[in-house]
């Protein structure tokens, strides 16, 4: 049951593919020579196979998921424990301070895992997602994807673990080394100029983040496509910029940046600036794209990114105006912009993005199966993802609102439910661009095979005599 016996001959390609050669000390001469050497009554036996012992693949499976709950119950034990030992003064400001380091890398691996399953469904539907995003041979697979997030599943959690760990026990200097290794450990990771950690992979990503730092090019979909994404991961880039404002000022492990006053306290003028950066550069991509096609729907689209300023910045007046005049004024028009920017948002995810039109198209597959079952043509999924979208429209507001950012719980829950609806919002923007696609190449494909044999006809080199 747990292993399996695989007999490979002599001549077997499998060896030769792995390097192991049949000449020189080849497999069949190291095996007679350990038979010989045991039992000298069986060297005269021709020796023509290779007995190779192996474990079962579900063996192997379920020994993985085995050490992944223990290492799972082993991280819950020690963090709880390390949590308990604490002063309960100290607790909050310190799970605050902790959480704010971590909950980053932890959005982005719910990010990665929900990519994953993304690329999986269009795996097994009609949609072409390598041709979308014109991504070479060797682009990722969904399972290589899961394979990243597992690694991430596995490494940001011990890194928090061992950050509690060691506060709790005195050892300051050594917890406030583990968020800095696991920044500089991912930055490493990301930029490694060597063909290892899916290079190609890696810098296809950079380069498209470049491009939408920088848009001084004709804009792409990837490029718009993950700006998109960015946006809704503000939070993250804003949590981002605290922590790594911490660690340059040397503030980890400690709760003098809990002062209102401090560098990298709550009141800091960086945080509205970072949360509006994403929609900065999805409004820059907006007017370069209409500076090269001239189609007014990207002004309509770019206003549409403009009404987050206001959120945001209005929010922020909080910490720099008196109370009362936040109550009279500025908080009633933070709340009608915060509606501005849900209302037109929806109205722009349903019509423009995924354009109501195809809906009858939508989760079309190849062949039968669980997806096809469970999505295909089912009108239950239309009006769970609209009624979604609209409802977590309109929470996103909440978590981009800078003056109550210290309900660090209930935004990191609305942030999760924010990238569980950009989740949602990718498939039915995939389709959408692959059937617009896909019905300019039926346009098209005629009127290019007219002008083929056009040419043909009028090219005299093409005739003999």
């Amino acid at each position: 049951m747990f292993r399996t016996q695989v007999i490979a001959p002599s001549n077997s390609p499998h060896l030769r593919k792995s390097g192991v050669s049949d000449q020189g000390n080849g497999v069949e001469e190291i095996v007679l020579h350990s038979m010989e050497s045991t039992d000298s009554k069986s060297a005269s036996t021709p020796i023509s196979t290779a007995v190779i012992m192996m474990p079962s693949p579900i063996f192997l499976w379920r020994f993985k998921v085995l050490l992944f709950f223990i290492w799972g119950f082993i991280c819950c034990k020690v963090g709880w424990d390390s949590v308990m030992r604490m002063d309960v003064d100290l607790r909050d400001r310190f799970l605050y301070e902790a959480f704010l380091y971590y909950n980053p890398l932890l959005l982005v691996t719910m990010t990665v895992w929900l990519w994953g399953i993304n690329l999986c469904i269009f795996s097994h539907s009609t949609i072409s997602y390598a041709k979308i995003f014109d991504l070479d041979q060797n682009h990722l697979t969904h399972r290589e994807i899961w394979k990243i997030a597992m690694w991430m599943t596995i490494i940001v959690p011990t890194s928090m673990t061992s950050y509690l760990y060691l506060y709790s026990h005195g050892e300051v200097s050594l917890a406030a080394s583990q968020p800095v290794l696991l920044y500089v450990g991912v930055a490493m990771v990301l930029i490694f100029p060597f063909d290892i950690f899916y290079l190609s992979s890696r810098y296809y990503f950079l380069r498209t983040l470049w491009r939408i730092v920088f848009p001084l090019q004709a804009i792409t979909f990837s490029d718009f496509f993950i700006a998109d994404i960015l946006t809704s991961m503000a939070k993250v880039f804003s949590d981002l910029e605290r922590s790594v404002c911490r660690m340059v000022h040397r503030q980890v492990a400690t709760i003098a940046w809990f002062e209102a006053d401090s560098v990298c306290g709550g009141h800091s003028v960086a945080i509205p600036l970072v949360l509006v950066l994403p929609y900065a550069f999805r409004l820059f991509q907006c007017l370069r794209q209409y500076k090269d096609t001239k189609e007014k729907t990207a002004l309509f689209n770019a206003l549409k990114y403009s009404t987050a300023v206001p959120v945001i910045f209005l929010s922020a007046l909080k910490y720099h105006v008196f109370p009362d005049r936040w109550a009279s004024f500025y908080r009633p028009l933070w709340l009608l912009s915060s509606v501005l920017n849900s209302l037109y948002s929806f109205y722009w995810d349903v019509t423009r993005d995924w354009d109501l039109s195809g809906f009858t198209r939508i989760f079309q597959f190849n062949r039968p199966n669980l997806f096809s079952y469970l999505l295909y043509g089912r009108k239950w999924v239309y009006f769970w993802v609209i009624g979604s979208n609209l409802i977590l429209r309109c929470t996103w507001t909440y978590k981009l609102s800078a003056h109550l950012r210290h309900n660090y719980l209930t935004v990191f829950m609305i942030a999760a439910l924010e990238i569980f609806r950009r989740f949602q919002w990718i498939f039915f923007r995939v389709e959408n661009e692959w059937n617009k696609m896909t019905s300019k190449g039926n346009v098209q494909l005629p009127m290019n095979e007219i002008i083929t044999e056009a040419e043909k006809l009028l090219d005299s080199s093409s005739h003999t005599v």
